[in-house]
């Protein structure tokens, strides 16, 4: 009889701690349906006492999430833990996870609490949780690096109170697989009550090893829960990736002898979502999700394949999705068949007058190129998505001429809080014309970190997909825009990144 394997994706709580990938209440809504349709088991949606954005958000998600279980994160106090019970009321399923920090340098450092403190507040905090709801989460933070006596104490404890699940993360990505997995095994070995709860890992990338560790931690430690996020995303080398650890336990079935839920085809349609969202690109090859995943460029490999498939193949692209990328819509096709496709895709609009603008953007867009893909689609509505959020600043028009021998020059008309504005200048390139263009009326001085430019499909004809990373008093943001001219996408991108550094939202940070 083989055991399962529970997923914990937290990609709209950890992921979205990578500099600028914040998201909206409505891109974490469409990427929480995304996951239930994956058939994720937890989705930890956000951190409710870190802002009010964000307590909203889970809320939203735990009223409209049914088939999976909903997960809110808070420190060990009794206001976060209340504000976490608060946001995830409406439920099917509903989990409190939380966390203090254990090893000494976090306690004495960030804690500025003695290792009894640390004790009794952890053991508090769970008893308060599993007051309000019956699945409670514990984290020891920096758990990897505390001392194994006390972190044995803790955890002791906190299984008394009733904490259903134990999460041991590997917070600064310092492990490395068979030590990590030793120390999970030897933890459930020492602590008496360690089979009263769901042993779980949580790994950070940054040696590169956070799959591999959280591997280990399921075949060495025992663990039966993985945390992770699409595309690996997360702060810093990111998290452990969920697609590459849900297809190692599947297709090495053999040796884990491991049970999921997941629906794998759904695999690369929330990788392009999670990355159209927070402009962050999948690298080309990417395990599982990246563009050369699949692609046998080398003779000798493609001779085999045409062969037999299992020659160099060890598992098929439409396990996860990839052959689902086929032309959906074009021209001809109707409003009917377009807000079916919405659905489908996971994207719920607020009303009709929302789907009508979209509707209209798909035909002019249909008109411009002659095959639409579910990225364009998914593009098309993110793009529509941010022109209706408060936004100080959008985009109206741009002409640009570049000649070679000749220094290019760009004039963009935009509107600033409604009102039309234009700017002009001259650039190395029609790209930086027209954002010098934009920034000569704005004089934001934010510094730009980041551009890049990305097709959404294959052809010449693809919309381009521009972001644009800024970085102002600290604060870093992504825009993203999508078109077929990169010119005007650029802009639209720029645009997007300078209306998220005009929203001041002020967010408490969350553990590691």
């Amino acid at each position: 009889m083989t055991d399962k394997l529970i997923i914990f994706d937290t990609t709209l709580r950890d992921g979205e701690q990578s500099p600028g990938a914040s998201m909206t209440r409505d891109e974490k809504m469409r990427i929480a349906r995304q996951l239930e349709r994956l058939k994720v088991d937890v989705i930890e949606a956000g951190f409710p006492a870190s802002s009010n954005g964000d307590f909203e958000a889970v809320q939203a998600i735990a009223n409209a999430i049914k088939d999976s279980t909903v997960c809110g994160l808070s420190r060990a106090n009794d206001r976060d833990i209340s504000r976490a019970a608060e946001a995830l009321k409406g439920a099917a399923r509903g989990r409190i996870h939380t966390f203090i920090a254990t090893s000494p340098l976090h306690m004495e450092k960030k804690l500025r609490m003695t290792p009894e403190e640390v004790l009794e507040q952890a053991r508090l905090s769970v008893r308060f949780a599993r007051n309000l709801m019956g699945d409670v989460e514990f984290s020891p933070e920096d758990g990897y690096r505390s001392d194994v006596d006390f972190l044995c104490r803790v955890l002791e404890a906190v299984i008394q109170e009733g904490a259903t699940t134990i999460n041991v993360p590997d917070t600064v990505g310092y492990a490395v697989p068979e030590l990590y997995g030793q120390f999970i095994r030897n933890l459930r070995e020492r602590i008496p009550n360690s089979d009263k709860a769901i042993w779980s890992v949580h790994c950070h990338n940054d040696l590169g090893m956070a799959v591999a560790n959280s591997l280990a931690g399921v075949k060495i430690g025992g663990a039966r829960q993985v945390e992770c996020t699409i595309n690996g995303l997360g702060e810093r080398a990111g998290n452990c990736s969920l697609e590459e650890v849900v297809m190692a336990v599947k297709t090495r079935r053999d040796y884990f002898g491991l049970d999921l839920n997941i629906d794998t085809s759904h695999i690369v349609a929330a990788s392009r979502m999670v990355s159209q969202t927070t402009g962050f690109v999948v690298q080309p090859n990417k395990a599982v999700v990246g563009a050369n995943a699949f692609a046998h460029a080398s003779g000798i490999h493609q001779d085999g394949v045409l062969k037999a498939r299992d020659t160099y193949e060890i598992m098929r692209a439409e396990d996860v999705g990839w052959s689902n990328n086929k032309i959906v819509l074009g021209k001809l096709s109707g409003r009917n068949a377009f807000k079916q496709r919405l659905q489908e895709l996971g994207v719920s609009m607020e009303s009709e007058a929302d789907i009508n603008a979209a509707f209209l953007r798909f035909k002019e867009l249909a008109d411009r190129k002659s095959e639409i893909f579910d990225e364009d689609i998914l593009a098309l509505v993110s793009d529509e998505a941010a022109s209706h959020v408060g936004e100080r600043f959008g985009f109206v028009s741009l002409s640009q001429h570049s000649e070679t021998g000749e220094r290019p020059h760009a004039r963009v008309i935009f509107t600033v809080e409604g009102k039309e504005v234009s700017g002009e200048s001259d650039g190395n390139g029609p790209v930086d014309a027209s954002l010098k263009a934009i920034e000569s009326h704005v004089v934001s001085g934010a510094e730009m970190v980041l551009y890049s430019v990305n097709a959404i499909s294959g052809s010449t004809e693809s919309q381009g997909e521009v972001t644009v990373r800024l970085q102002n008093a600290g604060r870093v943001v992504n825009g993203v825009g999508a078109d077929p001219d990169i010119v005007v996408a650029s802009a639209k991108a720029y645009l997007s990144a300078l209306n998220k550094l005009q929203s001041q939202a002020e967010r408490v940070a969350a553990q590691g």
